[in-house]
């Protein structure tokens, strides 16, 4: 392993759905500063510049399974996770392979619902609220009304430790202390379903940042000055989150931020019981996220974009303390994804990589063994490609053909789309990065035989069709698929 170890170091991934990367680092607001992910950090190396190259639930989590790129295992959007899961080279099951106990516990969203990839041992949101509905209690979590994709803020109808946050939290305790075989190393996948809406915090976390200076959303010029992309608009109307009152999109974030810190305290129970059966200084942690979310911020809400809001998540690695060469206490920003988190565990675990992994090992790159991307691309939907230098990052939106071209360094929040600028610098980046996008996607349906970027007509629905398509996840607890939060 590279590493003058004698044992193999246990493994645990935590990640979350739907955090933003600016809830860890530098870019956090001042009063969020979450003990636990911020000691992983501080213990670890913190990548600053970690994106979801496919902004949405289940094409990250496949990226995760598989080590590919979107643009490599294919899926963009939530489909069937069969489709594109090999059982024989999945992440769980390299791992076994190499003789590590296995286990998934929380969201998954798999399709089935039930298939393992690998995996010995298996622990789901639906067998939370099974767990619930059959204890009797005339308090049942999720009652509230809220669809599991409104940006409306609310309560949780059950108190802190019955909440699925803290299940989950217990569930991997549990494991830890009472379940897997002390003799083989594990891997256990630990994933919350928050802060992914219904935005509904328990006490005290949804009182927490009732009076904290909440960042006002960020609006770019771009927003109202009639040169949004379509495809983007349409998504703005579809929920109509153009038309949340500033009161309300500021208590979205507050009980957003409250999600975020109860995931963070909870957390620190599963740390807890590494240390408990003196497994901590062995283990490699890696935290991060599927994707984030807009959360007002260009009067937008959800994800599905490349904007820094819904693309950019945490990516934090903290590597076993035993490990004789360990990097801590730093930070990177080089641009790396999902599809790194498969050869980061696998070169960890001494595992056998398997040829199609497309991702970087993030313990190598930390220590300058390996070469950043230079870039990193992305899609969703079939709505546009994208690409990102770490610096600047541009966008082609094919209904119309739109492009959004931003600096990240000096303009983080995306407000001046600098496409059109003049600037002869600021063109040839332009140029630069439409090239890399026309060679990344040459042979798809985003590239023409001209090989420019595709430009498709602007759909003639009207702005009251758009408002009449709207889907907030208005499912329950008995929802066939593993989407429950």
């Amino acid at each position: 392993m590279g590493n003058g170890d004698l044992e193999r170091p246990n493994i645990l991934l935590v990640t979350t759905d739907q955090q933003r990367g600016d809830t860890v680092g530098p870019a956090s607001p001042d009063f969020l500063r979450t003990p636990h992910v911020d000691q992983l950090a501080r213990e670890g190396i913190r990548f600053d510049r970690a994106y979801a190259d496919c902004a949405i639930c289940v094409p990250s989590r496949m990226s995760i399974m598989t080590g590919r790129t979107v643009l490599g295992h294919g899926l963009d959007r939530n489909g069937n996770s069969s489709d594109v899961v090999d059982r024989a080279s999945s992440l769980p099951s390299v791992l076994r392979a190499a003789g590590y106990q296995t286990a998934a516990i929380g969201k998954m969203h798999f399709t089935p619902e039930r298939a393992r990839y690998g995996f010995d041992e298996m622990i789901l949101p639906a067998d939370y609220y099974q767990e619930m509905s059959r204890s009797g209690s005339a308090v049942q979590p999720m009652r509230h009304g809220l669809g599991q994709n409104e940006l409306y803020p609310g309560l949780a109808t059950v108190p802190e430790s019955a909440t699925l946050t803290s299940w989950t939290a217990e569930r991997c305790v549990d494991y830890i202390r009472e379940r897997r075989d002390p003799q083989v190393p594990f891997f256990l996948w630990c994933s919350f379903s928050k802060p992914h809406p219904p935005l509904d915090p328990p006490e005290p976390y949804y009182s927490m940042y009732q009076d904290a200076a909440i960042p006002e959303p960020v609006v770019g010029d771009w927003v109202d000055d009639g040169s949004a992309p379509a495809s983007f608009v349409r998504a703005q109307r579809n929920r109509s989150y153009d038309v949340m009152s500033p009161e309300v999109v500021r208590a979205a974030r507050v009980a957003y931020y409250g999600l975020v810190t109860q995931v963070d305290y909870t957390l620190g129970r599963v740390l807890a019981a590494l240390q408990d059966v003196s497994e901590l200084a062995n283990t490699l942690i890696v935290f991060t996220s599927d994707h984030g979310e807009f959360l007002g911020d260009h009067r937008a809400g959800g994800k599905i974009f490349f904007h820094q809001a819904c693309a950019q998540v945490p990516m934090v690695v903290r590597m076993p303390q035993t490990w004789s060469e360990r990097a801590h206490g730093g930070w990177s920003d080089a641009p790396v994804t999902a599809a790194d988190v498969f050869p980061t565990i696998a070169a960890a675990a001494g595992a056998d990589v398997p040829a199609h992994v497309e991702g970087q090992d993030l313990v190598s790159l930390a220590r300058g063994e390996q070469q950043a991307r230079p870039y990193l691309v992305s899609t969703a939907e079939g709505r546009y490609v994208a690409v990102t230098n770490g610096r600047w990052a541009l966008h082609w939106f094919v209904e119309g053909g739109t492009e959004q071209l931003f600096d990240l360094v000096d303009d983080p929040g995306e407000v001046r789309n600098r496409s059109g600028d003049d600037d002869p610098d600021v063109r040839a980046v332009r140029e630069r990065l439409r090239d890399e996008l026309v060679r990344a996607f040459a042979g798809t349906r985003f590239v023409g035989d001209d090989g420019k970027l595709v430009t498709y007509p602007v759909g003639d629905d009207t702005p009251e069709d758009q408002r009449n398509r709207s889907w907030p996840g208005w499912h329950t607890e008995h929802f066939p698929v593993d989407v429950r939060h």
